[in-house]
């Protein structure tokens, strides 16, 4: 093969090439769960202390929680987290209904935790698609919290 019917040849294989590195880069972050993609129990783990730290340190929502049972909340969003992101958990908890029944939040407090939840998981180092992920799905549930 001649070197110009070798360069006509890579040429014409350049499309196919860029079509299969394509598929590949998308179909492996396809198979990951979102608790994968969070770090395992571990990541999750690192999110919920960090998501306490945050709210601890949040004047718009502290009041809220000052007399909460700090170690039965983490744990009870612990294993939320996990279910949510499909990890291999099981939610023992209340339900957000019965849990936020006649707080009365309002949706800046509900937006400040959040804020709280999405620092905690920039500090977590989790992914920006994983961190989208886990608040769509979180999100779903704002209508069962904020009931006014």
């Amino acid at each position: 093969m001649t070197v110009r019917n070798r360069k006509k040849h890579w040429v014409g294989l350049r499309p196919l090439i860029l079509v299969m590195a394509l598929a590949g880069c998308g179909t492996t972050g396809q198979s990951d769960t979102l608790f994968q993609e969070l770090g395992g129990h571990e990541g999750i783990d690192r999110i919920v202390d960090e998501f306490i730290l945050e709210i601890a340190n949040d004047p718009r929502v502290l009041p809220r929680f000052e007399d909460s049972n700090v170690q039965r909340f983490r744990e009870m969003i612990t294993e939320h987290f996990c279910m949510v992101a499909e990890g291999p958990c099981e939610y023992t908890g209340d339900s957000m209904v019965e849990i936020h029944a006649g707080m009365e939040l309002s949706s800046p407090e509900f937006n400040a935790v959040v804020e709280d939840l999405i620092a905690a998981m920039e500090q977590s180092d989790i992914p920006l698609a994983a961190q989208n992920r886990l608040l769509a799905r979180l999100a779903r549930l704002r209508p069962e919290i904020i009931r006014i």
